[in-house]
């Protein structure tokens, strides 16, 4: 089973996921979006060791925490991000392991698998361990994400959105903003699946 802890941190209150397999003394950070030192503390307080640093997306609010968690750990992000203009990622990105589709990671004791659901950027992902799916800012509840800014797409999201409404998965949805959802819940409800859906 996956253990998570969530932390809100930034301005907007981006969720920062710290995931594990239940007894693990490691953990994976996913998008440490402010307050680096305020997660490493955490961390600590459980017990836990930061052994990754994975980002769904490199927009400013889930990165805002990146450096003190770089010096410690090593960082994962898709490439596609890499073109995205340094306003939208608060400066310069730290060196890092490049992301692709249909990667598998093993880390903190979980197998993670990369699909890469570009859209909101050209380098988003979403990540699928087990019992819980980390879709950034691709899809929420009741929503997906936007694609107004520098490297958005609405025709990738609309795939992007089209492909997570077809996984055989049935489990629970972490997103990068907002409360935790079900996978079955959003294809029935939420208008973004349903409309890529053909609902």
């Amino acid at each position: 089973m996956t253990k998570i802890d969530v932390l809100q941190l930034g301005l907007l209150g981006a969720n920062c996921y710290l995931v594990r397999a239940e007894g693990e003394k490691h953990c994976a950070v996913i998008d440490p979006g402010g307050d680096g030192e305020a997660i490493l503390a955490k961390a600590a307080a459980l017990g836990l060791t930061v052994s990754a640093v994975l980002l769904t997306h490199c927009h400013f609010d889930h990165v805002g925490g990146l450096q003190p968690l770089a010096a410690v750990a090593p960082v994962y992000l898709h490439p596609g991000d890499l073109t995205l203009p340094e306003f939208l990622t608060a400066g310069p990105l730290p060196p890092a392991n490049h992301l692709a589709e249909g990667q598998g990671l093993t880390l903190a004791g979980l197998v993670i698998t990369v699909f890469h659901t570009p859209g909101h950027t050209p380098g988003s992902v979403c990540f699928l361990t087990g019992d819980a799916l980390f879709t950034g800012d691709t899809l929420f509840a009741g929503s997906c994400g936007r694609t107004d800014l520098p490297g958005g797409d609405p025709g990738q999201m609309a795939a992007s959105l089209a492909r997570l409404a077809a996984l055989d998965y049935h489990g629970q949805v972490y997103p990068g903003h907002g409360p935790a959802t079900g996978l079955d819940q959003e294809r029935r409800h939420n208008p973004c699946l349903r409309e890529v859906a053909g609902a």
